[in-house]
């Protein structure tokens, strides 16, 4: 309700990313650790060297694993832009993806709908 303090909004913003988990500093999935402020991937301890698109691809399907998620919405998070649908550039990040992580059989392929991560 207004009138409001840039204290209170700043406060309530930061709790709902906190329930949320969009400001964790790492996140866990498998055998890899991703730590989102010096944004280096951990593979059973050894370093993972990434793109800036495919870590946030990978980012993207690690907070959705087990989701399928389409492939318009993966590209317009990671990309910024709007999908024209006839780029492969998602799928061939994706098989770097799979390809670096030794991920083969993680990251599916949903038949016309996208991709997901599977555990």
């Amino acid at each position: 309700m207004k009138p409001f303090q840039i204290g209170e909004l700043s406060a309530r913003v930061e709790a709902v990313l906190r329930r949320y988990g969009k400001n964790e500093k790492e996140l866990h999935f498998a055998d890899i650790v991703i730590n989102m402020e010096s944004r280096l991937i951990l593979k059973n301890n050894k370093t993972i060297d990434l793109t800036v698109k495919e870590f946030d691809l990978l980012v993207e399907l690690v907070r959705n694993k087990n989701i399928a998620l389409y492939r318009d919405q993966l590209y317009e998070k990671v990309w910024g832009e709007e999908f024209i649908g006839e780029t492969r550039t998602l799928d061939s990040h994706i098989q770097r993806l799979r390809r670096k992580l030794g991920w083969e059989n993680r990251i599916k392929t949903v038949f016309r709908i996208g991709y997901r991560l599977e555990e």
